[in-house]
């Protein structure tokens, strides 16, 4: 979800082209299957791309400039997969509304409505995330 919103944003703020954005999972469980269906109604619903085939983190995606973990479990598996583990970041660190080490949790064991709520805190976190590529770019 993140990744989605994510790019949508980059291409509304005129930056598609200043980063490459890729998702990938720290285990290979879902790697080669769709998004989970109530991630895509609720992104779908939202105006946000739902195409998605889910593939599992590679030394590709490690070596990004940048690497934003949603939850305490991913930055750790992250850190422990790169020699500089300060490119790890939690996305919702960007959200200034947000408690320090704040996370993203994973609605897929729930119900319905913990994927809009899962949205709203990537929404909250992407002007900051962009605030970050402006300064880089």
């Amino acid at each position: 979800m993140a990744e989605k919103v994510f790019r949508a944003a980059l291409v509304e703020a005129g930056l598609d082209g200043a980063v490459r954005v890729t998702s990938a999972g720290t285990g290979g469980w879902h790697a080669g299957e769709p998004m989970d269906a109530r991630a895509a109604e609720v992104l779908q619903a939202h105006g946000y791309d739902v195409a998605h085939t889910a593939r599992q983190l590679d030394s590709h995606a490690l070596s990004a400039d940048l690497l934003v973990a949603l939850d305490a479990g991913h930055r750790r598996a992250l850190r422990d997969s790169v020699p500089e583990p300060d490119r790890v970041v939690l996305l919702r660190s960007f959200d200034p509304d947000s408690p320090d080490d704040a996370e993203v949790p994973d609605p897929y064991y729930g119900g319905p409505d913990g994927f809009g709520e899962v949205l709203r805190m990537i929404e909250a976190a992407i002007p900051g995330l962009l605030e970050r590529v402006r300064k880089e770019s």
